[in-house]
């Protein structure tokens, strides 16, 4: 059986405060099932990247990187895009010196 989705961001919340990262939910989505994109902020080089929920053939979760782009705006008007095509995604903002996502790629 599958985390529910509002389950699963609590615990990357959690994972990146232990970590010493500042995360915080932009936009909740649906709770049992919605999608989740990640948008990793490393402080250090002010460079941010998008991590976006994907499933495996094993239905397995997996995170994959859906645009790189060295303009934030760039990186949020993606996003934008996706939360009009899918009104159930979560977006979730990890602020870190290091620019750890804390998902397992």
């Amino acid at each position: 059986m599958e985390i529910s989705s509002d389950v699963w961001v609590a615990g990357l919340i959690r994972r990146a405060e232990i970590g010493g990262a500042f995360a915080t939910v932009v936009k909740r989505g649906e709770a049992r099932a919605g999608a989740v994109i990640v948008k990793a902020y490393d402080t250090s080089t002010r460079r941010a990247r998008l991590y976006s929920e994907a499933f495996g053939m094993d239905g397995e979760r997996r995170w994959i990187q859906p645009i790189e782009s060295e303009f934030e705006s760039e990186l949020d008007a993606y996003i934008e895009r996706q939360r009009r095509y899918d009104p159930d995604l979560w977006v979730v903002e990890i602020e870190d010196r290091q620019g750890r996502s804390f998902v397992e790629i």
